[in-house]
């Protein structure tokens, strides 16, 4: 059993209707402080939904979600959503904004002093390998796919939020950049300690960053256990996405 203070995130018997068919039905499950969750699940299997959930763009139709102790029904939805890091598959940059601009938005909003936002930009860059005196004047559309995602994670982690939702974020890009990407955020995410939700049906990149995999089939947690337990499910599903994984799954 966990402790209310070990638990970033909880579900309570958590359904989504918004018409006649459940998008998600009857989740119960807890995310630990300092874990990176991966939610995997093929497209339309609910993964989306349940982190929606999480910031309150939608509102559990029976049960709560329940952020840092409280409902999110009983937070105000634009405190709960600036105390929460997003990251999307196409990164949501402002294209008319700097580097530095689109990084230090939710601090300008939080009213930060001006010297204080350029020290946490800088100092974000240097912990994702991109120079800051060269980096932070450029705008988004003279940055790679790559350096793209890693401004797109600065600006997730530039208040400092305990809890980071990510969604997609790294399907766009090549297989060796991805790798890469994933591997950096890993290094960053064991260093900073931040507490990751994070939507996939990559397979791969499952075991390559979860604590702890959710897998999800047409609205239900069908499967929530870590890869090493993963690998010896029965469960259909789980057995249809380790057939992905070729040789790996032996």
């Amino acid at each position: 059993m966990l402790s209310a203070n070990e638990i970033s995130v909880r579900f309570r018997d958590v359904t989504y209707c918004p018409s006649q068919q459940p998008l998600v039905s009857n989740l119960n499950f807890s995310v630990v402080r300092g874990e990176i969750l991966v939610l995997l699940g093929r497209s339309g299997s609910g993964k989306t939904t349940t982190m929606k959930l999480i910031n309150s763009l939608l509102t559990p139709t029976t049960g709560e979600v329940i952020v840092n102790g409280v409902p999110t029904t009983a937070w105000n939805p634009i405190k709960l959503r600036r105390n929460i890091g997003y990251v999307i598959q196409e990164t949501g940059l402002f294209p008319h904004f700097t580097v530095e601009r689109n990084i230090g938005l939710v601090p300008s909003l939080e009213a930060w002093k001006p010297k204080q936002i350029k020290t946490r930009v800088y100092e974000l860059l240097h912990l994702l390998g991109l120079e800051p005196e060269k980096f932070a004047s450029r705008y988004p559309h003279e940055l790679s796919g790559g350096q793209r995602q890693r401004i797109g994670v600065a600006r997730a982690l530039a208040a400092d939020p305990p809890l980071m939702l990510m969604d997609e974020p790294f399907g766009a890009l090549d297989p060796i950049t991805r790798l890469e990407i994933q591997r950096e955020f890993l290094r960053l995410q064991q260093e900073l300690g931040k507490t990751v939700i994070f939507v996939t049906h990559d397979i791969q990149e499952a075991f390559t960053l979860a604590s702890r995999i959710g897998l999800m089939n047409q609205g239900k947690l069908v499967v929530l256990d870590t890869p090493a337990e993963f690998l010896k499910s029965q469960e259909p599903e789980a057995r249809a996405f380790m057939q992905c994984l070729g040789s790996n799954a032996n």
